[in-house]
């Protein structure tokens, strides 16, 4: 199942980078000083298009079931909030 999970989530990435890349209003101001991002757009938005579509309605499930899923595919992923 990992291989055709880590190649839905390769094109997904693929493409929400181009669409980001091309449109260059839907990437927020960010300043040059500050915290560095862990994660890109890009990154975050495949993540949470996975999580709708492998059928994690709840967001610590899928937090705890992406470690395990595609946790290898990003080097970041973001914890649950405290």
């Amino acid at each position: 199942m990992h291989v055709d999970l880590d190649t839905l989530a390769t094109a997904l990435y693929v493409k929400i980078d181009d669409e980001l890349k091309a449109s260059p209003q839907l990437n927020p101001y960010r300043p040059k000083v500050g915290i560095t991002p862990q994660i890109t757009d890009a990154e975050l938005i495949t993540v949470a298009v996975l999580q709708v579509l492998l059928g994690h309605h709840k967001e610590n499930r899928w937090i705890r079931a992406a470690g395990k899923a595609i946790g290898h595919l990003f080097p970041y992923l973001p914890k649950q909030p405290g």
